[in-house]
């Protein structure tokens, strides 16, 4: 964001590290899909084809091959999430919408005004009419759609592509979705807080790190090597501390947000993974609203 000028695993199903699910015939394999009839960890070779989903070789033996039990769940990802045939759908919607936002923007400077982040407008000693503190609280959410530099909106939606891609595909749309707005507001309520009340902020940076910190999450969960996203997210974080005019609280906020809904994502235990996962969303929302209303009570 820039300034504007189901039951446990058995002991068969975990790895020796018990790090991520692994396919119960071949322990050497991670794997993010289930068989839909016993929900045991498949990987590729095992997978056989189904009305619904995939199958593991024993449950196609017992029942051969035919129809799955009422009670079978399709194939899930490693936080939960259904597999999906566009793993990438959301990430593409996203684009699009941000892209629509920077071409409306770019035709309509008061359009630009009305999206932006800013705490209160216009400054002392006039009396502020526009802005959060006003009770414009709908620009914490506008203004991570909103870019207005070409440079700005490409290298946020190359970054989106690049993360959110596998991102989608891992946690599954509904906890990704999830994962990216409360991000985003988490930024924009730590730049609400501490960023000069009439400074106007704008951009996706602010989920766009919730992202990185959800990556590193899952990346530490599966074990792989840590090195790659720990160098582009040091990269990132120099060019926000180190470039003027950007606003490094939305990066921050974004960051601590993506680490801590990441996590409940991708170690929530399979029986309470749903109250686990979205109750951390929640909670920080409950966090971001505290934020914000403790910052429009300062500013009134």
């Amino acid at each position: 964001m820039d300034q504007a000028p189901g039951s446990p695993q058995g002991p068969e199903d975990q790895g020796p590290a018990q790090s991520a699910p692994v396919c119960y015939r071949h322990p050497d394999r991670e794997t993010g899909v289930r068989c839909t009839r016993c929900e045991r960890p498949i990987c590729p070779e095992c997978m056989v084809s189904a009305s619904v989903g995939f199958q593991c070789p024993n449950c196609v033996r017992e029942g051969a091959g035919t129809g799955v039990s009422p009670t079978a769940s399709r194939p899930r990802t490693i936080a939960g999430g259904t597999v999906t045939a566009d793993p990438r759908l959301l990430t593409k919607v996203l684009i699009g919408i941000n892209l629509a936002v920077f071409i409306a923007v770019r035709s309509s400077s008061s359009l630009l005004n009305d999206l932006v982040l800013i705490g209160e407008w216009p400054p002392a000693p006039f009396t502020p009419t526009e802005g959060v503190a006003a009770g414009e609280w709908y620009r914490l959410f506008t203004s991570m759609f909103t870019h207005e530099a070409p440079w700005h909106i490409a290298f946020n939606m190359l970054s989106l592509w690049w993360l959110g891609g596998p991102l989608e595909a891992a946690l599954g749309r509904a906890r990704y979705i999830s994962l990216y707005l409360v991000s985003g507001l988490a930024g924009s309520a730590l730049t609400y807080l501490l960023e000069s009340p009439t400074t106007a902020s704008l951009g996706a940076s602010g989920a766009i790190f919730g992202l990185f910190g959800a990556t590193a999450v899952l990346v530490r969960r599966l074990n792989y090597d840590m090195r790659p996203i720990i160098a582009l997210l040091v990269i990132n974080l120099i060019f926000t501390f180190g470039w003027s005019n950007i606003a490094w609280q939305a990066h921050i906020g974004g960051l601590v947000g993506g680490l801590v809904i990441g996590y409940a994502m991708v170690h929530a235990p399979r029986e309470r993974r749903n109250l686990v996962q979205y109750g951390s969303c929640v909670l920080l929302l409950v966090v971001i609203v505290g934020v914000t209303l403790l910052r429009t009570a300062q500013l009134t």
